[in-house]
């Protein structure tokens, strides 16, 4: 059971999978509303402050990839998307958007509650004193690894989806290391991924888009041709 109540949003235009989706994750501690299209969604987010949206990609009217973009233009609420198995494109196009994560239906419901609370990660509690110093710096940048907050050499925060800071903790916890795809994935989320899979190829795009001066011509996350991915920088950890 969680610590702190979080409220979910779960947008479907299935009735059904609305109502088994609120009373799983209700019987789990959460507050759970629901809506069937964009107009319920923007609805229930004028009046409540949600933590996460579970949100189906496949829906008439706005799709679930417009409504992601919505939500990410106007705020940092986490977002889980649901996809079929063989919507890998339109996958690959929200985490593009900034989706923190997503779920293959049909979906274990365990699984998707592994997510749900992955993924809250990031808005949960604070760290306990003793905690508090757990951050590595790398080239001016912090990262938080108890906050899980990334802060720019201007002091800036920057932030990151929950599968964007798994990412950049992976690489900082192996500097000058080359880390080749698969692994990455492990790192970046436990699961069974998908052959050709193309989710660090995105999240790495993201990142650099983030941190690098130039992110044409990276310099902190570079690309070993045929066998992954190598941090190219120094990193300290405090």
């Amino acid at each position: 059971m969680e610590s702190e109540k979080h409220t979910i949003l779960v947008v479907d235009d299935e009735h059904d999978i609305c109502l088994f989706l609120k009373d799983y994750l209700e019987a789990h501690g959460y507050d759970v509303f629901t809506a069937n299209d964009g107009e319920g969604m923007r609805s229930v987010l004028k009046d409540e402050e949600v933590d996460l949206v579970i949100l189906d990609l496949v829906m008439p009217g706005e799709d679930g990839l417009t409504l992601t973009r919505s939500l990410r233009e106007n705020s940092n609420v986490a977002i889980i998307i649901l996809t079929g198995k063989d919507e890998e494109v339109d996958r690959i196009v929200g985490l593009e958007m900034g989706a923190d994560d997503y779920v293959a239906k049909p979906f274990s419901s365990r699984e998707l509650l592994a997510r749900v609370k992955t993924v809250l990660r990031r808005t949960g509690e604070a760290p306990a004193p003793a905690e508090a110093a757990s951050a590595t710096r790398f080239a001016g940048w912090r990262l938080d690894k108890v906050g899980r907050t990334l802060t720019s050499p201007a002091e800036d925060d920057i932030p990151l989806t929950t599968m964007e800071f798994n990412l950049l903790n992976a690489f900082t916890d192996n500097p000058n290391k080359v880390l080749d795809r698969d692994k990455l994935l492990d790192m970046v989320q436990h699961r069974n991924w998908e052959p050709y899979d193309r989710s660090v190829e995105v999240l790495v795009g993201r990142l650099r888009n983030k941190i690098e001066t130039n992110p044409q011509k990276p310099e902190l996350i570079k690309t070993v041709r045929g066998a992954g991915y190598v941090f190219a920088t120094n990193v300290d950890h405090e």
